[in-house]
């Protein structure tokens, strides 16, 4: 079974950083691309950022480019997202997927994690 465990969000004031893990397993992890997704309560989920399996690409929404940094460790089954500069527009809930870079999204037959909470407020 795919289980992805989010985890590192917290408050945090604008300009602040984040670091959030992703623990996967039930799956072989090097094989797959991999994405963070977020949502804020009222608005649809949108891509955050995604990385290859290997992990020498990667892509970013326009609102976090230079600010945030996907990567990967495929020794240890993780996955991170560095958050830098952080604004409150960045408050949601951040998810782990593994993602498909063919049709451009995240596999759609997999189910959503927990995620993890990310609140930027001063």
């Amino acid at each position: 079974q795919v289980q992805l465990v989010e985890s590192g969000g917290g408050l945090v004031q604008p300009g602040g950083s984040l670091r959030l893990s992703c623990a996967a397993s039930g799956f072989t992890f090097s094989s797959y691309g991999m994405s963070w997704y977020r949502q804020a309560p009222g608005k649809e989920r949108e891509l955050v950022a995604a990385i290859t399996s290997v992990g020498g690409r990667t892509k970013y929404a326009d609102s976090v480019k230079g600010r945030f940094t996907i990567s990967r460790n495929n020794a240890e089954n993780m996955v991170y997202l560095q958050m830098n500069s952080l604004k409150p527009e960045d408050t949601a809930v951040y998810h782990c997927t593994r993602y498909n870079w063919v049709i451009m999204g995240r596999l759609s037959l997999d189910s959503w994690g927990q995620g993890t909470q990310v609140t930027v407020s001063s």
